[in-house]
């Protein structure tokens, strides 16, 4: 059995009906148990985010030191889910799942955005910071400190931060966006594919250089025009074939519940496979329950944790039920999903049908706007569990994080090699995402249910606070190091650390900064 193979094989195991059961599961029970939350209060998931930021008196904004700002959080995070997942990954779904795949997208995406709420919130709520005063939150804290010491778990909290730690790190070597850029420009223009991906390698090197503030700073500049300019895009291509959406609509809701018959190119496809494709593509793309945008919301300056969980809603709801809608739908109603393409190269072919020539430049550029956004955002979720899996060796992180950031392009180049001298297509690239993907997904949910009645009682606190429902405890403590006697034991371990550093810093006769001090 070829690599490509055991790839393949793993793929469809991992996403077999076992796991695509536990994951809808999770969704619908905090879903129905949040009473539909975030689809009953959207207008003030709206309000108090987009709306917010919108008519935010920038003179007046300030944060913490340490911190980023909630809008510098939520376009990292947007940035990071918005990728190439939207483009090639919508594209191989409904190559591989048929029209029927959408449907499932959309089913995680709604049950997503309450899930996204959920581990952003308790992200935030179990956010400590280092002996710089840098904060640092996500599912490690979570699982580290609700189930191993609010639950007086310990082994079981340490055992599934550090699968979820290791796990997740690992997805830095199925390599990121450098595949469907590299495949579009290809496509596009004949451009070597690794030529592409080395070129690209260099302009990632160049932006994660200088960590957060450049990453912070690229994506509040280049996520809103990106997403803008895709979504118009993708509608002029829909409503110039208006005509064709009913039908599309049709097939959508029809192959969802019943098998896909061979057409064109298309194979055809069960339902197994419509169900598994568009739940792995809508996990990738938004990125609900796999544990990567609380890495950088726990760094956000909030008032409380469910403020910052409302950001992850809006996330999801940008990302899948805005942003691959209206690529699915590109896709579906020009007819090219049948044509035996796959991926971004499917994309562009629907594009091709209105945009012509156009269509290569616009694609091409989007994506490499998507890639490098997206890639810089996952650099910072990276660090933040190297920050957690080296927190008591602080000298020894700091190292890794430099080795890290060296050699974080490479997997793409070694990726993308692999597959185009292996004479492989896209599908392969998106079967090692998702065996990468499945174990994250896993640990990360089931600590989610673990500490579901943490969540519930900070968004019953919320209600109260800021919605007017129910009465507000003034004794509740909304973030975990509020306990005196938790800070007391952190702030310890802390001044421990900060020792070490300023011993560190003297041998080579520098003085260590804290961040208030910088």
């Amino acid at each position: 059995m070829t690599l490509g193979k055991v790839f393949f094989w793993l793929d469809d195991f991992l996403w077999g009906t076992p796991f695509i059961v536990f994951c809808l599961f999770i969704g619908f029970y905090f879903f129905l148990r949040g009473k539909c939350f975030t689809i009953v209060h959207f207008p003030h998931i709206w309000k108090h985010t987009l709306v917010a930021q919108i008519h935010k008196d920038k003179d007046a904004e300030q944060k913490k030191a340490g911190t980023v700002s909630p809008i510098e959080a939520v376009c990292i995070a947007i940035g990071g889910c918005v990728g190439a997942g939207n483009i090639g990954g919508v594209a191989t779904a409904i190559a591989t799942g048929g029209p029927g795949a959408v449907f499932y997208l959309w089913v995680w995406a709604f049950l997503g955005m309450m899930i996204k709420c959920v581990e952003i919130t308790l992200g935030c709520h179990y956010r400590t910071t280092n002996e710089k005063g840098e904060y640092f939150g996500g599912g490690t804290y979570c699982l580290e400190r609700g189930i191993g010491r609010e639950q007086h778990h310990p082994k079981l909290g340490l055992f599934l931060a550090v699968l979820l730690a290791v796990c997740f790190w690992m997805q830095f070597l199925a390599g990121s966006q450098a595949y469907t850029i590299s495949e579009v420009l290809h496509y596009s223009f004949g451009i070597n594919m690794v030529v592409v991906t080395l070129l690209y390698s260099v302009m990632l090197w160049y932006v994660i250089w200088k960590g957060v503030p450049r990453i912070a700073k690229l994506a509040t500049m280049a996520v809103p025009f990106m997403c803008v300019a895709f979504i118009i895009g993708g509608l002029g291509l829909i409503i110039a074939n208006i005509a064709t959406l009913p039908s599309v609509f049709v097939s959508i809701f029809k192959y969802a519940f019943t098998p896909h018959a061979a057409v064109g190119g298309f194979a055809g496809c069960a339902v197994s496979e419509a169900i598994s494709r568009g739940l792995s593509r809508s996990i990738n793309s938004g990125e609900a329950g796999q544990a990567s945008s609380p890495f950088i919301h726990g760094s956000a300056d909030t008032p409380h944790p469910v403020a910052e969980g409302l950001w992850g809603a809006f996330e999801i709801f940008m990302d899948t039920v805005v942003v691959c809608s209206i690529s699915a739908l590109a896709v579906l109603c020009t007819g090219e999903w049948t044509s035996g393409a796959d991926g971004a190269t499917l994309s562009i072919m629907a594009y091709h049908t209105l945009y012509g020539r156009f269509a290569d430049y616009f694609i091409g550029f989007i994506m490499v706007l998507f890639g490098i956004t997206s890639t810089a955002g996952w650099f910072t979720y990276y660090c933040t569990v190297i920050q957690w899996l080296f927190r008591s060796h602080p000298i020894l992180r700091d190292r890794i994080l430099f080795i890290f950031k060296l050699v974080f392009p490479i997997p793409n180049i070694v990726i993308v090699t692999s597959i185009t001298v292996g004479g492989y297509s896209a599908d392969l690239f998106w079967a090692i995402v998702d065996v990468s993907l499945a174990p994250v997904v896993f640990s990360n949910l089931l600590g989610l249910f673990l500490l579901r009645n943490k969540f519930f009682d900070l968004l019953k606190d919320y209600k109260a606070r800021y919605m007017g429902i129910g009465k507000v405890d003034p004794n509740f403590r909304v973030f975990y190091e509020d306990d005196p006697k938790v800070f007391e034991q952190e702030e310890a371990l802390r001044q421990h650390f900060r020792k070490i550093q300023e011993d560190a810093y003297a041998k080579r006769g520098k003085t260590f900064k804290t961040v208030d001090e910088a």
